[in-house]
């Protein structure tokens, strides 16, 4: 299963040759909902088909498993992803970019979407925090938040729109510290990147990225009365050529066995 990265012609040429399917209404409902608000009745074996996830870059690993586990419960179906900053993604939505199901970084983007009626409803099903991830070597000796307000610490960031830049503002201004970092970047994986490839000292990012990263660098833990954590709501997108694979798969993520994928990587519970 590949991730997505197709420009939006692309990904518009590539479901012209799917039927189009009926997508029912119902009633919007905040980003707080209950698990069941997306249930579907499908029997393992009775899905058909292929669907579109775009979802936070965050999620990459997480959702690369979920998407086989899927795949495995449902022989003839195919799930393909597009991760990015899910500020771009909601754009994109919104704009009609052809995609089946929606996994947000931030309520705020969700709600975009929501109000553009791209989607009836959207469940938050994890919460993720920040931490500060460093070389493994730590050639800044970062030891604390403190640290990254130090002059000549490179720290990079993720742009202010994105939810991790969103994030980071929360904690700094929690904190009460001023930094001024060398980069901003796109998404958090780009972010984390510039540490791991030796072109930062540190970079504030989720929890699940330092967890994902494998030793490739090192975390430093955010006071918890400093840290900010943000909330991740799905939804099935209105527009989904394929409302019952999509919904089908919204309730795998919410289900025992997406929730202990999720766990595993790092996320929070609701």
């Amino acid at each position: 299963m590949a991730r997505c990265r197709l420009p939006l012609v692309a990904l518009a040429a590539a479901w012209l040759a799917l039927p189009l399917a009926a997508c029912g209404s119902s009633p919007t409902s905040d980003a707080g909902g209950s698990p069941s608000a997306s249930r579907s009745s499908s029997a393992p074996g009775s899905l058909r088909g292929e669907i579109l996830v775009f979802a936070a870059a965050s999620l990459t690993d997480a959702f690369t498993t979920l998407g086989k586990q899927f795949q495995e419960e449902h022989p003839g179906t195919t799930v393909t992803f597009n991760f990015a900053a899910s500020s771009a993604l909601a754009t994109q939505i919104t704009q009609g970019a052809p995609a089946d199901v929606f996994a947000s970084a931030s309520t705020t983007t969700m709600d975009q979407v929501v109000a553009a009626k791209a989607a009836d409803r959207a469940t938050t099903f994890v919460r993720n925090q920040l931490q500060i991830a460093v070389p493994p070597a730590n050639p800044a000796r970062i030891a604390r938040l403190a640290d990254l307000a130090e002059p000549g610490v490179k720290v990079v960031l993720c742009q202010p729109e994105v939810p991790c830049g969103a994030t980071a503002v929360k904690v700094f201004a929690n904190a009460g510290l001023t930094v001024a970092p060398v980069s901003l970047e796109a998404d958090v994986k780009s972010t984390l990147a510039k540490v791991t490839l030796g072109e930062a000292d540190a970079a504030l990012v989720y929890v699940t990225d330092v967890l994902a990263a494998q030793g490739a660098v090192t975390g430093i833990e955010i006071p918890a009365e400093v840290n900010a954590s943000t909330s991740y709501p799905i939804a099935a997108l209105s527009a989904s050529r394929n409302p019952e694979l999509a919904a089908a798969f919204v309730d795998h993520v919410l289900s025992t066995r997406g929730a202990a994928v999720l766990t595993a990587a790092g996320f929070a519970a609701p």
